[in-house]
């Protein structure tokens, strides 16, 4: 029997013009559930968002409220980072044990024990482990939910529903600080509960990841998976022959472990992985975003006018990365990025000398809220979602669950390196430690350019084959 391609070529006319078939019905691709599916997952994301930007605006009703002191509260506000750390370890073997929706579940489940810990919490014990546990939770959810887009996407929208996995993060951290003005922190709690209700309502309806599917042997529900997915008329018999024989080609490989993560054959996609986390992390970011009132206030500049402006261009510019980085590609979104950080880290640490030896006090507040801006809109166009976006598609499905875990770590450990180093780093010298950043900006820039690979407009399995060698 002649297959499609071959019908298809006997249908061209001499101008090559293809007569219509019945099979180009099958080309129009149903995204529907996979919209659906995306926007489930990135309730993850969205709740994520909500545990970083809840501390910042309740803290003057928690310590008034349950009498802490500054050091109590600080150890409230930086332990979510612990919790995640450990979410970041437990994700990679979560997500291959109990499945995507699975891990997506449990991460769900210790959040909405967290925020209930908070809401009721009488004293500091309650609000530590309530905090601990959601990020524990967001640990999880910084791994799960890109990986699970990637692997239900069509490769034409993959690099724009993975991207909305960040947005979703901006836009609950923007949200938590301005709804933190109006809302007891108790509210402020419940509302917390609301992300993680729909994520686990949706995971009813929305298929588990046919690739993890495939991974386990499931091929019936594989089948039935990706079709759900794709549409019930669409032929995606050959989507899933690709998938079948790339994961018959893994399981002819020895298992990974994480030791094996540093084996020839992955040691480039671990490389790249690990390296764009560094990048995105020791840039400066979590320094920047967790002081910016301050910066602003130091500088001159009205720190409640520079906040809300920091946090509307935040979500405004990583809309804009979403829609671009399946046109654009990653690599120039990338470039781009850091090429903004860098120039804002230079004019913020312009701003700072200027101040130190009392020159141009005039320009130094524009010099200031100018680079701290210019910053913000640099990190989101591109080192905000895009090295995720990447993450999600680098890693061959054996070691996807250890190499996911490792480079999550990697950015939990360096935002937490940056954020409890800033302030000292501040005291050692202002406009040197924007300085500092701006050097690792330049050293990113030369690592991408040299060793980020563009993956735009191909499947998994070509990237991965492409990277790995198999």
């Amino acid at each position: 029997m002649a297959n499609k391609k071959d019908i298809e070529r006997r249908d061209r006319g001499q101008d090559g013009f293809r007569a219509p078939l019945v099979f180009q019905d099958e080309r129009k691709e149903n995204n529907f559930m996979v919209y659906l599916s995306t926007f489930v997952a990135v309730c993850g994301s969205y709740a994520f968002g909500t545990g970083v930007g809840y501390s910042s605006p309740t803290e003057a009703g928690i310590r008034r409220d349950l009498n802490l002191t500054m050091a109590q509260y600080s150890l409230f506000g930086s332990i979510l980072t612990f919790g995640a750390m450990i979410g970041a370890i437990a994700s990679g073997p979560m997500a291959d044990l109990f499945g995507r929706k699975g891990a997506l579940r449990i991460s769900s489940a210790f959040c909405i024990g967290g925020w209930l810990a908070i809401y009721f919490a009488q004293g500091p014990m309650p609000l530590d482990i309530g905090r601990l546990a959601n990020g524990f939770g967001m640990g999880v959810f910084s791994y799960v939910v890109p990986v699970f887009i990637a692997e239900i996407a069509p490769k034409q929208l993959r690099g724009l529903l993975t991207a909305a996995n960040q947005l979703l993060i901006v836009t609950g951290v923007s949200v938590s600080f301005v709804v933190g003005t109006i809302l007891h922190w108790r509210t402020m709690a419940l509302a917390g509960l609301i992300p993680c209700g729909v994520l686990l309502l949706g995971l009813f309806i929305i298929p588990e990841s046919p690739r993890y599917l495939a991974k386990i042997g499931k091929q019936r529900e594989f089948d039935a998976a990706l079709r759900k997915l794709r549409g019930e008329e669409i032929d995606v018999s050959e989507e899933a022959a690709e998938i079948r024989e790339y994961i018959e080609t893994l399981e002819r490989l020895p298992k990974a472990r994480l030791i094996d993560l540093f084996q020839s054959r992955y040691l480039s996609s671990v490389i790249i992985g690990v390296g764009l986390m560094i990048s995105q992390q020791f840039g400066g970011i979590n320094g920047i975003c967790f002081y910016a009132s301050s910066i602003f206030a130091s500088s001159g500049f009205p720190a409640d006018t520079g906040t809300i402006i920091y946090a509307v261009l935040q979500v405004v510019v990583t809309t804009l990365n979403a829609l671009l980085v399946d046109k654009l590609g990653r690599k120039p979104l990338l470039l781009v990025s850091l090429v903004g950080m860098t120039l804002g880290c230079i004019s913020t640490a312009a701003s700072f000398y200027f101040k130190t030896y009392q020159i141009a006090l005039g320009v130094a507040p524009a010099l200031a809220v100018t680079g701290i801006l210019l910053y913000i809109a640099g990190f989101s166009i591109g080192m905000g979602a895009v090295p995720w976006v990447i993450m999600s598609e680098i890693f061959s499905i054996d070691i996807k669950g250890a190499a996911g875990g490792l480079v999550t770590l990697v950015n939990w450990a360096g935002a937490w390196a940056v954020s409890y180093t800033f302030n000292f780093l501040s005291k050692w010298s202002s406009y040197g430690t924007f300085l500092l950043y701006a050097a690792v900006n330049v050293c990113s820039i030369l690592f991408v350019m040299k060793t980020v690979p563009e993956t735009k407009g191909k499947t998994l399995e070509q990237i991965q084959a492409a990277i790995n060698g198999y």
